[in-house]
């Protein structure tokens, strides 16, 4: 009958409906693979920003390590120095004792007795924290631990031999604390002696 009219599923309307899905389909797909790409400059600021975050923790991770470090080193050095006093104190209270004692007695003897032990004590007292006096007397004379301030001309001495002590040295371990003052012997010179002339080959 000619009155029909052409329904939905025409073959033409049905291409012309695919051809729009399928532009849809290509308009609205995913992003093509350029379109994807992160941007370079953007990945280097990212990356400068990431780098400069760590350095500036690491820089403060060391500034607050070398704080830390420098209290350590000076708390350890107090704690020395209070060790070191606290070893003398009943040494001085000795030597305070034994002044005392002397302003009231006569007896050289006993006052000479007195400083002796006082002496011992302060030694003693050394030695515990590791402190020994530099050999002198009889000795070699060595330079890394001791000072001559005079030689003397002898023959009951070997030349280089240490025959007095000025004033005492010490030593801490490997370390020297102070070097000792010493008077180190040398050998005579006869001043009649002239200088000696070298001797002429014989013909």
């Amino acid at each position: 009958m000619h009155g029909e009219t052409r329904g939905t599923d025409d073959p033409q309307a049905e291409g012309l409906d695919e051809g729009s899905v399928q532009s849809s389909e290509a308009t609205s797909g995913e992003p093509s693979a350029v379109a994807d790409a992160a941007d370079p400059l953007a990945q280097a600021q990212a990356e400068a920003a990431r780098l400069k975050d760590a350095w500036l923790r690491a820089v403060a991770d060391f500034d607050n390590f070398r704080k830390r470090s420098r209290r350590e080193l000076e708390d350890a050095r107090r704690s020395g120095r209070e060790d070191v006093v606290r070893a003398l104190l009943p040494v001085f209270d000795n030597l305070e004792r034994a002044l005392q004692s002397a302003q009231r007695s006569t007896d050289v003897k006993s006052m000479a007795d007195g400083l002796s032990m006082v002496q011992r004590q302060f030694i003693e007292a050394l030695g515990r924290e590791g402190i020994a006096r530099v050999a002198t007397v009889g000795s070699p004379f060595d330079p890394t631990v001791h000072e001559a301030i005079q030689q003397v001309e002898t023959d009951e001495h070997l030349p280089g031999t240490i025959i007095a002590e000025v004033q005492p040295g010490y030593t801490q371990g490997d370390r020297l604390l102070r070097a000792a003052m010493v008077v180190v012997a040398r050998a005579k010179t006869n001043a009649n002696d002239g200088p000696t002339r070298p001797s002429q080959p014989s013909n």
